[in-house]
């Protein structure tokens, strides 16, 4: 009987050390686990460092979660596989980390745990805040601590890598490596550690509440891990000084580069992506490898088609830059992914040849999936979903980017486009969640925000501000989730107070306002290096701006709704009223009734399409007349026109007056950038700089919101509005993840008759608006038919 219940007590406790009954570890304390950092080494300069730990296990665990976060990246290995790879950007204040189940990867007996963590220093991105070099793990099971980070890790500080320094500082440095200084094999067991150091404490992590003063607020992942694909490259365009075999590098296959020889290859990805390229190689000591990356090339300093090579070169593009050790099966891989299109592979061998085994590239993007579809009659719209979808995910990773290739950084006014096609195209709210809050952290002393978040170099953009609290809006409207709203409405108020407090009490509109007040990229307002004028229309800086004021004045209507929400009555009746008095200051000071146009300010310098777009989405005029100025919109081009980016709050007009059939054919200058060789939209029409940028993909929430009239028809999207505006298409047929399944449509239009199914998921109930006329919606499938 005793040994019995010795037995049985004997397996309780295994069960306990390998997760099936294990305490566990209370991370909103103070953890037991350290930042460790490397001995000697600069906390905040550049560097690279490489951290292990062995450890033997009676056994394989059914699980073994642990906690991993670095300052500023790791990469996490267990017995030589990757693991994991962070942390997502945040600020110092919210320091996420990643829960990894790393059982699969352990083994009974001896295990190893290391990560490779580097710190750019001065040559960080923008968008990385840092404290200082440190690396921290802890296990989420008491039992499981063998691998919490202590004085019991050991690390050292790798040689091999000094900062490729490119123009393009945003991004940061590139790489160079020097293959005879790495210590090849460092994450493997039976590696020998033995002439590593010990690893420093720094001090214990900690949550949220759980000090008196912190570096780091530790803070758990809120989005998942980013994707990572093995991605072929496609195929060589040029090759100097080596003959390719043809196939290569699409399909896997070695290259021999004899001794004493220079090659250059172009290599075209046939479509611009983000990733980690992937060069295995072997042999050719003191072999110079150099990989330069570009979006497109350039003849003559300037763009042409993006397919065009002969004539065309690289320019200022970054490179990363490595020398062969001569040793078997090395593999280069930067620390940071890149971008491309074109990569062009620069090879000097020196005594001995050197032999490419093999190369490719690891696709990384946040893990959006195409969930949405729309097809149609007219092909080229296949085109420009295509392209946009391609758009918006490479300019999404662990935060949305305003372009992948130049700054990757979160602004808002690109972030409320990009959010809006991630709801629609894939559902997932978690990364638009994510930039919502992270823009309210970024709010300063004055009460606005950042334009962009998260980043180490402060840059204000008012405007922007107001369109935060839009997407507040957006998100309520599409998931409905009130919490948020409340968690976020303190800083709407300071926001709001910052705008309020800037009116001019003269003219009633906003006056001077400091920063940089970015509307669009229209080409007559130029940059200025010396004042914030790239962008900025008449009055953006002095005062009497229309545009700013009615910007204003839109905000107003949403937050209206939200204070209503929020059960603050006497608030938004304050905001009921300003909105008010600001439209008829606008209309007192800015209306021309010769041109029968709002002038972009008080002096009536110039006019353009943006003023008078927002007077119809702020509803400066009565609903009658703005049909007639939407006209004058559109067809006068003496007008400053909106670029890419504003376009977007031009067919929000064009919908609001109901002229949504007209949207397919306003679609030119995408079909212009196709045209071009463009796989991606860029910033603006030629010449632009970014030829990747999400607010120009626009048109893959237009095919599903305005073309195919998928829409809310209350907040938290509990019952759907469809008034399809089809245009000139004869036939379309869509799908659209909804939090409750799928809403899919099939349409068949003709001059006389629209017929079709729209199907709807179980519990959502909603109607069916086509010229006029109203068919209510049940869930599941509902015949069609007007005539």
């Amino acid at each position: 009987m005793n040994k019995a219940r010795h037995t049985v007590l004997l397996l309780l406790l295994m069960s306990c050390s390998f997760g099936a009954y294990a305490a566990e570890v209370d991370l909103n304390a103070k953890w037991p686990a350290y930042w460790i950092a490397c001995p000697g080494a600069a906390p905040t300069g550049y560097g690279v460092y490489h951290f292990r730990k062995s450890f033997n296990l009676p056994q394989q665990p059914a699980t073994f979660f642990i906690n991993v976060s670095a300052d500023n990246r790791y990469r996490l290995f267990v017995n030589g596989v990757p693991v994991s790879e962070g942390p997502a950007r945040g600020d110092l204040m919210h320091w996420y980390y990643e829960p990894v189940d790393i059982a699969g990867y352990l083994k009974q007996g001896e295990n190893t745990i290391s990560a490779v963590v580097w710190n750019m220093g001065e040559y960080r991105p923008l968008a990385q805040i840092s404290n200082r070099t440190g690396l921290i793990i802890q296990s989420t099971a008491v039992e499981d601590s063998v691998v919490n980070t202590n004085q019991t890790w050991k690390v050292m500080q790798n040689p091999a890598y000094t900062p490729a320094i490119s123009y393009n500082y945003s991004v940061g440095a590139s790489d160079s490596v020097n293959a005879a200084e790495y210590p090849w094999g460092w994450e493997q067991i039976g590696y020998d550690d033995g002439s590593w150091s010990a690893a420093t404490l720094l001090e214990r992590g900690m949550p949220y509440g759980s000090g008196t003063s912190y570096s780091w607020v530790l803070t758990p992942q809120d989005i998942p891990q980013m994707e990572a694909t093995r991605l072929r490259m496609s195929r060589v365009r040029k090759a100097e000084g080596i003959t390719v075999s043809a196939g290569w590098p699409a399909k896997s296959g070695k290259l021999l580069i004899p001794a004493r020889r220079k090659i250059a290859l172009l290599i075209d990805q046939d479509f611009l992506t983000t990733g980690y390229p992937e060069l295995w190689v072997s042999g050719g000591k003191d072999a110079r490898i150099k990989l330069s990356y570009a979006e497109t090339l350039f003849k003559n300093n300037k763009k042409g088609n993006r397919n065009e090579v002969n004539g065309y070169e690289l320019i200022k593009a970054p490179a990363d830059y490595f020398i062969a050790d001569g040793g078997k099966q090395r593999l280069f891989r930067p620390l940071w992914f890149r971008t491309w299109r074109y990569i062009q592979l620069e090879i000097e061998t020196g005594k001995d040849p050197l032999q490419i085994e093999d190369l490719y590239g690891m696709f990384s993007a946040y893990p959006f999936r195409e969930n949405a579809s729309f097809e149609s009659d007219d092909k080229s719209l296949d085109t420009i979903w295509k392209t946009g979808w391609r758009t918006a995910r490479l300019c999404a990773h662990e935060t949305y980017f305003d372009c992948p290739y130049y700054e990757q950084l979160q602004y808002i006014g690109d972030t409320r486009i990009q959010a809006l096609i991630s709801l629609y195209v894939d559902g997932d709210d978690r990364l638009m969640r994510k930039a919502i809050r992270m823009f309210n952290w970024s709010r300063t002393y004055e009460g606005i925000t950042n334009s962009r978040y998260p980043v180490c170099q402060m840059q204000f953009i008012p405007p922007f501000s107001l369109f935060w609290i839009n997407m507040i809006h957006d998100h309520w409207m599409l998931r409905g989730d009130t919490a948020l709203i409340k968690e976020c409405m303190p800083g709407v108020k300071l926001v709001l107070n910052w705008f309020e407090g800037k009116l001019d009490q003269q003219t009633g509109m906003l006056g001077a306002l400091p920063h940089w007040n970015f509307v669009d990229w229209a080409r007559p307002w130029r940059w200025d290096n010396e004042r914030p004028l790239g962008g900025v229309p008449p009055g953006g800086m002095s005062g009497g701006s229309s545009i700013l004021t009615l910007q204003f004045a839109y905000t107003l209507k949403d937050v209206v709704s939200l204070l209503s929400l929020m059960n603050e009555k006497a608030l938004a009746l304050h905001y009921s009223k300003l909105y008010t008095t600001l439209l008829a200051a606008v209309k007192k000071n800015c209306w021309d009734d010769n041109k029968k146009l709002f002038a972009d300010d008080i002096r009536h310098t110039s006019f353009s399409q943006h003023a008078n777009i927002m007077a119809i989405l702020s509803d400066a005029l009565p609903a009658n007349d703005q049909k007639l100025l939407f006209n004058k919109i559109v067809g006068d081009s003496s007008l400053i026109q909106t670029t890419l980016y504003y376009r977007f709050y031009l067919f929000r007009a064009l919908k609001k007056i109901g002229l949504a059939n007209e949207y397919l054919d306003m679609l030119q200058p995408w079909k212009d950038m196709l045209a071009l060789g463009l796989t991606t939209f860029a910033e603006k029409p030629e010449p632009t700089r970014s030829d990747c940028h999400a607010w120009s993909a626009s048109p893959n929430y237009d095919l599903l919101s305005l073309v195919c009239g998928i829409e809310p028809a209350v907040p938290g999207f509990k019952s759907v509005r469809i008034a399809p505006h089809l245009g000139h298409l004869e036939y379309v047929k869509a799908k659209m993840p909804h939090p409750a399944g799928d809403i899919s449509m099939s349409l068949s239009a003709s001059d006389s008759e629209l017929t079709g199914e729209v199907e709807l998921p179980a519990g959502l109930d909603g109607v069916f608006v086509y010229k006029g006329k109203i068919q209510k919606l049940n869930p599941g499938k509902n015949g069609i038919k007007y005539e």
